[in-house]
């Protein structure tokens, strides 16, 4: 009787030291400011479960989504930023609108030829030309969603080859 209140009592002290041996934390505690700068950095860099069953994190299921992010961008000055930005908007670099996680130039390959990616090295007097040409040719695209060029939708008013 004795010998097991003895072991009763020495599997109760055991038990309460390792919880608390495994309870004690060697970091203090964390400050709000701390805690929404690691969200915001998980976040960004898909580092967060994402709903539903498979347990997989955001940037295990869209790697495509979080390629960008994983690359530290530090150093760049605000106009490296926005030259950056600029090219992406003129080539379709940017993620689309909705849930499909394509970018522009994915979804519309018409809107975004991919020789006219870039028009560097060209003159003022040039572009105006090309600019020209275009709106005789009809070789613009047309206003409205629907991405099509005006001698697509109108190809009566337009001549079917440039004449110089």
């Amino acid at each position: 009787m004795n010998r097991s209140y003895l072991t009763a009592i020495s599997l109760a002290v055991a038990a309460l030291s390792a919880g608390h041996a495994l309870a004690a934390d060697t970091d203090a505690p964390k400050t709000r400011d701390q805690v929404l700068a690691e969200l915001r950095e998980a976040q960004r860099t898909g580092d967060i479960v994402a709903d539903g069953e498979s347990g997989q994190k955001l940037n295990e299921l869209y790697p495509h989504r979080y390629t960008a992010a994983t690359a530290a961008a530090q150093g760049k000055t605000r106009a490296d930023v926005q030259a950056e930005l600029h090219a992406a908007q003129r080539t379709g670099d940017i993620v689309a609108d909705g849930e499909a996680g394509q970018k522009l130039n994915q979804l519309y390959p018409h809107r975004y030829p991919a020789g006219a990616a870039t028009a560097q090295g060209k003159t003022r007097e040039q572009v105006r030309a090309d600019l020209r040409e275009a709106q005789r040719t009809g070789d613009i695209v047309a206003g409205g969603e629907s991405g099509q060029r005006l001698n697509e939708l109108s190809p009566n008013r337009y001549p079917t080859q440039a004449t110089n």
